[in-house]
């Protein structure tokens, strides 16, 4: 089967944009995620750039060239879904967001017939002609690509019922949920730090994947640790494809787009003029990495004034080794990480230049980060089995429950972080 061109989809007129000003709640992937932020304009208006925009480069960079290739992708029904969820029941919802809700399911395995599997549906909401897209765009991404580091999409739905055209992904259950919940307090055991260095080397080799080791290129456009999940070995895979788009094409610069994220990860040369380039992804991936070193939220208004930005409150600690040991998470022992936190600190804050230009390729990041995991290696404590189950028991139960750094010249531009005012949400 093909996926779908998406040039189907993308035909609506600029003046039905009314219709596409909403504001997105939470990440499809977990309960609990950052507002989007969204500026009006349809997709159709998303262009390469470099001198000038043409219609020329918007058929150079339309995703009907992924429509083109082959993929595995199962169809399923209405009816299969409903058996498989319980009839979309209550007590298998893993998570309610933007996107609609996810449900736990089981459906046939087609090596092994008499035998079953265990899936994620996730189900779309009535968000109309926007949410459709998203639903397309993560059909064409993950029915093409395949990669140890990036969720596997089983296949889809497009079924009528009752109640209308039902659409749904049905993806492989990620047993230990979103990393952003075990770096949250509701998480009753945190993370162990060696086991934040190993998610922090399996993200970037998600994100060089879709950036540099395909013929096109893919940028994420939402990396955010509610969007990175973890399989039953504590593998970490990128997720939630509903805002990728294709990268500019050879010889031009950036891709002119509407601009969409989620407030504290989008990098702030976006947010002011809407140009793509990969270079985003690698500011979301460094505030990512201090999200893993704090324990913290990029953006926390339930946090007192001074600490609801996460890159805002850190910088009063960057210059000084003592200082640094204040942002370590208090959760973990600080004795056996603080040296390996530093230097994870120093590739953040590489991603984090104001310039775009001069941040490094996730490529580089990734060879900074893999050095990191091999000297610490046999100086950190590796968890026990002990603490994998008891963060398994953990999380079980709560599903049941509710259903820099040191560098002595820094580049600190980074640090005049965006301001609201910038953007425009609707």
């Amino acid at each position: 089967m093909n996926c779908f061109p998406f040039n189907i989809y993308y035909g609506e007129k600029k003046g039905d944009d009314k219709g596409l000003q909403t504001l997105s709640g939470l990440s499809n992937n977990s309960t609990y995620g950052g507002s989007d932020m969204r500026r009006t304009g349809s997709e159709l208006n998303s262009l390469d750039a470099s001198s000038g925009n043409s219609s020329d480069s918007l058929r150079r960079n339309a995703f009907p060239n992924l429509s083109q290739r082959p993929s595995n992708l199962r169809v399923f029904t209405v009816s299969e879904l409903k058996s498989a969820t319980k009839n979309f029941g209550r007590s298998v919802m893993l998570g309610e967001g933007g996107f609609g809700c996810v449900y736990k399911g089981l459906i046939k395995s087609l090596d092994d017939p008499p035998s079953k599997i265990e899936v994620a549906v996730k189900q779309l909401g009535k968000r109309g002609i926007q949410g459709h897209k998203e639903w397309v765009t993560e059909v064409n991404v993950l029915g093409i690509v395949e990669h140890p580091n990036l969720v596997k999409l089983v296949g889809y739905c497009a079924d009528d019922d009752e109640r209308g055209i039902q659409r749904l992904l049905i993806y492989q259950y990620m047993p230990n949920g979103s990393v952003e919940h075990h770096l949250s307090p509701r998480s009753e055991t945190p993370l162990p730090w060696s086991r934040r260095l190993k998610i922090a080397q399996d993200a970037a080799r998600g994100l060089t994947y879709l950036h540099e080791e395909m013929d096109f290129q893919i940028i994420f456009r939402d990396f955010k640790s509610s969007n990175i999940l973890l399989d039953e070995q504590w593998n970490a895979k990128l997720s939630d494809f509903g805002l990728a788009r294709l990268g500019p094409s050879d010889g031009l610069t950036h891709v002119s787009t509407a601009v969409v994220g989620t407030m504290g990860y989008a990098a702030p040369e976006y947010i002011q003029t809407g140009r793509l380039t990969s270079k985003i992804d690698v500011w979301s991936y460094g505030v990512f990495l201090y999200e893993l070193i704090t324990g913290r939220r990029p953006l926390d208004r339930n946090r007192p004034k001074g600490e609801q930005k996460l890159l805002d409150w850190i910088r009063p600690y960057l210059s000084d080794v003592k200082k640094f040991q204040i942002i370590l998470d208090p959760r973990l022992e600080r004795k056996h990480f603080s040296k390996s936190a530093q230097k994870l600190a120093l590739v953040a804050n590489r991603c984090l230049v104001r310039n775009p230009k001069n941040r490094p390729k996730m490529s580089e990041v990734l060879e900074m980060v893999n050095q990191i995991v091999e000297s610490s290696a046999s100086t950190i404590p590796q968890p026990s089995m002990n603490s994998v189950a008891s963060a398994d028991d953990s999380q079980n139960t709560e599903i049941k429950n509710k259903k820099r750094i040191m560098d002595p010249k820094p580049d600190c531009n980074w640090f005049r972080s965006w301001r609201p005012k910038l953007l425009r949400t609707c």
